[in-house]
């Protein structure tokens, strides 16, 4: 065992790690930007605009997230039009490239949690709602949406562990991450079991700090649903 050299070049496995977080967090948070519009319609919107959020939800779900990197970074690029377009600087790098992929993906999966969410919302709640005098909009904001939120929890945190363990898919394009930190030491020094293994690691370290965050959010926001004490 050669863990000495895994000393030695923890600096490239900290750099790693930063590409990791920084990655999966954007892509996590444009992803619930696009999923909350997006669910909603989905939910409650008019057929035509249900159809189109279907569409894009059922192709991003039912590709693999390492076909549709590939063909963001590899595959636009062969076309003139998207060479000689504003977005070329961006989609010409790799980083940009695994956040438009991995944004796309988990927007689509999120998409779905939230649309299940509302849709399996008490029917109670929105007639007091309506009961109550709100239009559409303001019962979307007050009721539907934080009902929606509480009950999406514990599937959403299982999608953002999964979208960590996905993004080990940015180091097939070249991008530094924990997994392309592992990448660089094996093809370094041979110690592909030394390399990978500490990747793993890292990798089950934040895993388990994202479980120990959702189980605290879960306990906070259905603290209501606790049996008294008598």
């Amino acid at each position: 065992m050669e863990f000495g050299v895994i000393l030695d070049n923890w600096p490239l496995y900290l750099e790693g790690l930063v590409t990791t977080v920084e990655l999966t967090g954007l892509c996590l948070i444009l992803g619930l930007l696009l999923a909350i519009p997006l669910g909603t319609v989905q939910a409650v919107g008019p057929l035509w605009a249900r159809s189109l959020v279907f569409a894009y939800s059922y192709v991003f779900r039912g590709t693999p997230l390492l076909v549709q990197t590939f063909l963001i970074y590899y595959g636009l690029g062969q076309f003139e039009a998207v060479q000689q377009s504003v977005f070329w600087p961006l989609l010409k790098e790799a980083y940009w490239c695994a956040l438009i992929a991995f944004t796309l993906n988990t927007g689509a999966y999120t998409t779905e949690i939230i649309r299940g969410s509302i849709v399996t919302m008490p029917r109670g709640e929105i007639e007091a709602a309506r009961a109550c005098g709100m239009d559409t909009l303001l019962m979307l904001r007050r009721i539907v949406l934080p009902s929606a939120f509480r009950r999406a929890l514990p599937a959403y945190g299982n999608e953002v562990i999964f979208m960590l363990q996905g993004s080990s898919i940015a180091s097939t394009i070249t991008l530094v991450d924990l997994t392309g930190a592992a990448r660089v030491i094996n093809s370094r020094y041979y110690l592909p079991y030394e390399a990978f293994l500490t990747a793993g690691l890292l990798y089950m370290a934040l895993s388990f700090l994202l479980f120990a965050g959702f189980r605290k959010l879960e306990q906070r926001w259905f603290a209501h649903l606790r049996p008294r004490e008598h």
